[in-house]
């Protein structure tokens, strides 16, 4: 991999230490309530946009109050407040389509996922999560899991918006991303891939804070775990801006469909037989 950082890398860089500074009071309610109203946030859920100390605080804002949720084992909730730009089956062995580009769940995974396991969802099912900048940023755990990897993939980070995603070939493969390895309790495989986008300063996990993104780390990083079991609804981390999930499982029914917006908590899966 080259050690040259991508030009859409470096603006991100840019981007994010602007919105991680904290600017005089009044000016930084300025560009707090500037913001909310540019993209049209819907502040019900959070603390009102002058509390925010900078505007990488108010991208990551958590919610006021916990929202409640289906608690059935079965069923996977969303985990996040997105649009479904695209969900399905994985055809064709390893392929699936987002917006009209064909994508290799073996490519997007990377070379650190065992290949059984990539064989695992060469039938399975997939669900793509397109968070605007107007979104809440947070993500949460969609189904009571244990995670046995994490792998760190450095890359570019093009928008991921529709524009790019009709335009951009392998976008997905190309931008910066982190894989998790999930199974649920009745040890059905599945995997969640964040993708990173332009202004994307940084995809925090809390669960593995060795993890940085857009940073100086230019070769794949892989994390392993023998005992990390989280629960639904748990908050796992954020995007510093909008950007994407894709979910792909073995198998699994799907609630929802392209198109659709969701909010996290909303029931969009299940895993019963």
């Amino acid at each position: 991999m080259s050690n040259k950082k991508h030009l859409t890398s470096a603006f991100s860089q840019v981007f994010g230490k602007f919105a991680s500074k904290q600017f005089p009071k009044p000016l930084q309610n300025i560009i707090n309530h500037g913001y909310v109203r540019l993209m049209g946030l819907d502040m019900s859920d959070f603390s009102d946009p002058s509390s925010y100390l900078t505007l990488n605080k108010l991208f990551t804002r958590h919610l006021r109050e916990v929202r409640s949720f289906n608690t059935d084992g079965d069923i996977m909730i969303s985990p996040c407040d997105s649009l479904i730009s695209e969900c399905g089956k994985v055809h064709d062995f390893d392929s699936f389509q987002i917006k009209g580009m064909k994508y290799k769940a073996d490519e997007l995974l990377g070379e650190h996922i065992d290949s059984k396991n990539k064989h695992r969802v060469k039938n399975g099912r997939f669900i793509n999560f397109y968070l605007s900048p107007s979104d809440y940023h947070r993500y949460h755990i969609p189904i009571n899991c244990r995670i046995t990897k994490a792998v760190h993939i450095p890359g570019k980070l093009y928008p991921v918006n529709f524009t790019y995603l009709n335009k951009q070939k392998d976008l997905f493969i190309e931008n910066e991303r982190v894989v998790i390895e999930c199974y649920t309790q009745e040890d059905n495989l599945f995997y969640i891939v964040l993708v990173g986008a332009l202004n994307v300063g940084k995809m925090e996990v809390s669960f593995e804070p060795k993890i940085q993104t857009n940073s100086e780390v230019r070769e794949p990083q892989v994390y392993e775990y023998k005992d990390l079991h989280m629960n639904k609804g748990d908050d796992f981390g954020c995007f510093q801006m909008g950007s994407t999930i894709v979910i792909i499982s073995e198998k699994m029914d799907i609630f929802v469909q392209s198109g659709e917006k969701v909010n996290f908590t909303q029931d969009i899966a299940s895993f019963k037989k």
